[in-house]
Parts: C-alpha cells; structure tokens; sequence
C-alpha cells in the first residue's frame, strides 16, 4: 500500500539531501546555506520493497505573520498535516538545539504519527547528539546519514512497521463493535473480576542488557548454584538459556540472555543470531529485567532496551549490578532516576533494584519486585471506577476541540491485561490528539498505580456499548 512521509525539521539538517536519496534523483536542490528549500516538494520514494510519497519541507523557523518564514512554516504544516508519517530529523552533530525542542513540542500535539531521525551520524560522530534526542519524547532517534545513505535499514523498519499499522487498521476497525463484549467476557476477561495469579505457569523472566553486566552471574545467584558459565570476557552467552526454578512455591522460568550492543557494532553473523535469539526471549517473556553496570554510566544502548521491552508490552524491571563499587549510592541512584524519567517519560516510575551479584548482597529484594510488577502487568480495572475516573479527567482537562466542534469522550472499558489495555469510545475518535491520548495514558498509570508496566490507549468510534444495561456493582 502507498502511503505519505513529511520530513520536517529546522533549516539545514539535510532534508533535501534524505529526500533526494529516498526518489533516487536529484529532484531538490541541495546546499549547505540554510533556507533554500521554501516550497513543498513530493517525490514518488522507494525503500526495499515499500512504495511511498515522500514530502520535502521547508526549514521549520520560529516566524509569524505574513512574512516568507512564516508563510513557509505553514506550509510546513500542512505537509504535516496532509501525511500518514512524519519524519522529523535533527543534524545529531549539532546536537539538540532550542529550536528542535520547541518544534518536537509542536509534533507532540500533532495526530500525525512522529519518527524522529538523528542525521548526519557517519563514523560515529553523531552518537552525542543522537543520545540527546531522547530528551525530545519522540522514541528511540534512528541513527541516519542521509549523505552517504547509512541508516536506512533502521527506516526501512520503523516505515515498515508504520505500513503494518495501516494495513490492520481496517482489521482493527472492524473489531470495534466487538471491543466493549470483549471487556465483560470475551476470552474469560472480565475486568471487574479481580486479578488472580495462574499458580501451576511459570513466571516467565528475561535478564537482557549490555555485555558483560553480569546477566549470568545474577542468574547463578538466584539459583544458589554455578549454572551458568561466568567470566570477565564480555559475551561468552550467546544462546538465550531457559532455566525452571522454583521461589516461594512458584515455578519461574529465568532466560539467561546474550549482551546486546548497538546494532553497528553487531557484525559477526553468530552475534546476530544471537541478538535475534534474544528478542525472541524477551517477546515471550512476562517480566524483562534490563540488567545494568553500575560503574559505568547510563548508556544510550541501555535506553534501547528498555525502549525495546516496552514496545513489546512486557513489564519492566531496572537492575543495578555492581552496587558494591559505588561510593555515594544516595547520589547515583538519584542522578539514576532523574535520568529514567527524563528519557523514559512513556515508563514512568518504573522500579529500580541494585545489589551486587557477585556476593549476593541486595539480591533478595528482586524477585518481590519482579512478582508486583508481573501483578502489575495482569491489573485489571472495574469498569464502574474507570468511568467514573474518565469524567474526573475530562473535567481537570478537556480534549481539545476539533474544527470548532467538542470532542465528547462517552465511555471507557478495559478490554486487556498483560499489558494493561483500555478503549475510550467517543464519536469523534480520529480527532482526539496524541498529546491528550499521552495525558490519559499517564493520569491513569498515576490514578490506578501502575509503574513499570506499559499501557495501551486506543480511541474507538461508537455509542456507549452499556448504555441501557444493567449496571453491576464495583
């Protein structure tokens, strides 16, 4: 299916040059003056096997009035506005300026769905940069260097995993009918039933991280035994390792999984396999504990993690390892959540462990924090409790109205656990922002307590599916 990219970004951080790469000619005039494209420019792109329209924008400038920055900047916006996708890029050499703040704000609260590219990342003089585009809110920074066309693999992806979304959004709609039955009983769900945990299934856990943060030696510690092989040579894991344990009377099953690093390091072929070996671990695992070394610092790798276990749903877990090398705990762990907060803000307030795997010291306070997260992860929220918590969130914050008419948001149900998912029914669905979709998601996980687990938010067209029902007590 065809499908429209907008590139937006400040002047000069190689739009043109990505558009031109994308249609394969040199249809943009490219310079290194910024302000040379002023006009829309569409362009028929291909990349691998994906057809699309690809939309060259002028610089994105702080203007207003009817001056030609700000007649630019409109038309930016309507490009913006005419796309299924946005493709913002920043020039990662420069690092994120004001201005790229200010107009990921803007992004923010546009319905078009954002990619934010870090450009101009060859040789690796980029990664600075491109670390500080977490700071924007706007997911993980694919790594580009439009020039020399490195990167475009990691687009490829996340485009293809876009043309996915709108290939099932036909599927999806088809099933809204059915969400609010699916909420009472569909499948044995019945969110007003309280969670009871499956005590004859494992817990399934996943320890993932950078190489050599002592994923193994966790896992041994755990055990009470050397079962699996350790060593200060980073990377001796390679395969995904299942272990059945028992804690408290409670099967679990542990993934002991191979480090991963960032994917242009990641050369070898069995190296690869490995890594696909461990995203594999983490989609069937419940609960992934992203294992970090607490003597080095924060890396843009251990964001990737995490990004990556939220985007599959599971509840998460950060582990601090070699705590014991620490001089001021207090200090690090505060510095720690700041950071978490700050670049994480779609995870927030997810738990932090640390304890020395080596001896064992702190090691105990993991598996309690992995259970309430896993129960976490299975809430479930009475329908009555929702509702009325709807009314009290649309009344602190209305949704903001489209084309001059109100967006009414009529009710609310959840339809899923494992993760928490829930569907708000109103009749003007498609109208309702990004941005207040993202205030939903986290006055709900602030209402209902729910750190560490990602939730799922999905607007719905159609009358209240109760209304007319008997309704049943909280």
């Amino acid at each position: 299916m065809s499908f429209k990219v907008a590139i937006v970004g400040r002047p000069n951080v190689g739009k043109s040059t990505l558009f031109n790469r994308l249609v394969g000619r040199k249809l943009a005039l490219v310079d290194d003056t910024p302000g040379v494209t002023r006009d829309r420019r569409e362009g028929d792109a291909q990349l691998g096997d994906l057809f699309f329209t690809v939309i060259d924008t002028a610089g994105l400038e702080e203007a207003s009035g009817d001056s030609l920055e700000a007649r630019m900047r409109r038309q930016t916006e309507l490009a913006v506005a005419e796309a299924d996708v946005c493709l913002f890029l920043i020039d990662a050499r420069a690092g994120v300026t004001p201005l790229d703040s200010r107009f990921s704000q803007i992004l923010r609260k546009s319905p078009t769905p954002v990619i934010l590219a870090a450009n101009k990342c060859e040789g690796g003089a980029g990664q600075s940069g491109r670390m500080e585009a977490y700071e924007l809110g706007l997911g993980a920074p694919l790594p580009l260097s439009a020039e020399h066309g490195e990167g475009l693999s990691d687009l490829y992806d996340a485009l293809a995993e876009f043309a996915k979304g709108l290939e099932e959004s036909e599927a999806e709609q088809a099933l809204d009918d059915a969400l609010a039955a699916e909420a009472e009983v569909a499948e044995g769900f019945d969110p007003d039933a309280p969670y009871e945990p499956d005590l004859e299934a494992p817990l399934r856990i996943a320890f993932v991280g950078r190489p050599n943060v002592g994923k193994s030696t966790l896992v041994n510690q755990l055990l009470g035994e050397d079962r699996m092989l350790t060593g200060p040579e980073a990377g001796i894991t390679r395969d995904s390792i299942g272990i059945e344990w028992e804690w408290r009377g409670r099967r679990v099953k542990l993934w002991d999984t191979a480090g991963m690093r960032r994917r242009a390091r990641v050369t070898a072929k069995l190296e690869k396999l490995s890594v696909a070996d461990t995203l594999r671990a983490v989609r069937f695992a419940e609960v992934a504990v992203v294992l970090l070394d607490a003597t080095q610092a924060f890396e843009r790798q251990d964001l990737h993690i995490a990004d990556l276990v939220e985007q599959e749903g599971r509840g998460l877990i950060i582990a601090v390892n070699k705590w014991d090398r620490v001089e001021e705990p207090q200090e690090v762990l505060r510095m720690l959540k700041e950071e978490l907060e700050r670049l994480l803000p779609q995870i927030r307030g997810v738990p932090i462990v640390t304890f020395s795997a080596l001896t064992g010291r702190g090691v105990d306070k993991l598996m309690p924090a992995i259970e309430r997260v896993h129960t976490l992860w299975n809430a479930r929220v009475p329908t009555a409790r929702l509702n009325r918590w709807l009314t009290e969130a649309v009344s602190r914050h209305q949704p903001p109205a489209a084309k001059g008419r109100p967006v009414n948001l009529k009710y609310m149900s959840q339809v899923k656990s494992r993760p928490p998912t829930f569907a708000v029914f109103s009749s003007r669905a498609d109208d309702v922002p990004t941005s207040y979709r993202r205030y939903l998601v986290n006055a709900l996980r602030e209402t209902f307590d729910l750190p560490g687990v990602p939730i799922r938010l999905f607007m719905r067209k159609g009358k209240n599916p109760y209304a007319g029902k008997k309704k049943r007590n909280n």
